[in-house]
């Protein structure tokens, strides 16, 4: 299964949304971080901008709920058209059924997990699911270097995939650069959420191009 490279918005420049995402079209999807200052202690957008950005982008939109309520609020996204909405496994009372539901309106459903919740308890309803993100910083804002301790989750997740045979991509996001990207792939990421590690490049595209070359040469070294 070849990488997928999703350049995190949270890294553009919130007034030129349209000019940056010209900047990363041979982007795989672009990652859109919502955060209501609630389930995190940042403030992006909401569903109005998503919904614009859905008219303008030249790639399908991997939309991360970092709110609370998402039972309530993640099917306003899938209704928007986007291609897929992860939301907290620690925000939603009844993940299965949200998943159920953006699947049914036409959206690919992802579960999201922060650093310190166990995926344990999770990996009885993956197949849900058709994305799994491990969260390996705390989610809230971008820059941050990568926690250690939350790869032993790629690991985990990777052989219950391989076990079940299941249909899902494993993503990543927090502190991915080139530096540690195919270590990471390695472990059984697919998906990489990268943010200024793709929007600090002079040249973007060239640097989406160069990490999923590491990716892809990293997963093809998988045993």
């Amino acid at each position: 299964m070849p990488a997928r490279i999703n350049p995190s918005i949270l890294s553009a420049d919130f007034v030129n949304f349209e000019r940056d995402f010209g900047s990363i079209a041979n982007a795989d999807l672009i990652h859109v971080d919502v955060m209501d200052n609630n389930f995190v202690p940042n403030l992006t957008f909401g569903l109005p901008m998503v919904s614009r950005m859905q008219e303008i982008t030249p790639r399908p939109l991997d939309v991360h709920l970092m709110i609370s309520g998402v039972d309530k609020w993640a099917r306003g996204y899938a209704e928007a058209g986007v291609f897929s909405v992860t939301f907290h496994a620690e925000a939603a009372e009844n993940p299965v059924g949200i998943a159920r539901e953006l699947r049914s309106i036409g959206a690919r459903a992802g579960l999201a997990l922060k650093p310190g919740t166990d995926l344990e308890q999770y990996l009885d309803i993956l197949h849900e699911f058709d994305q799994l993100l491990i969260m390996t910083v705390e989610p809230g804002f971008g820059g941050q270097a990568l926690i250690e301790h939350t790869l032993g989750k790629v690991s985990q997740a990777k052989r219950k995939i391989d076990q079940e045979k299941l249909d899902i991509w494993l993503q990543v996001d927090g502190g991915i650069d080139e530096t540690n990207i195919e270590r990471v792939a390695k472990l059984g990421a697919d998906t990489f959420v990268a943010g200024s590690a793709v929007f600090k490049a002079i040249d973007r595209a060239a640097q989406i191009e160069h990490l999923r070359n590491l990716a892809n040469a990293a997963i093809s070294h998988r045993h």
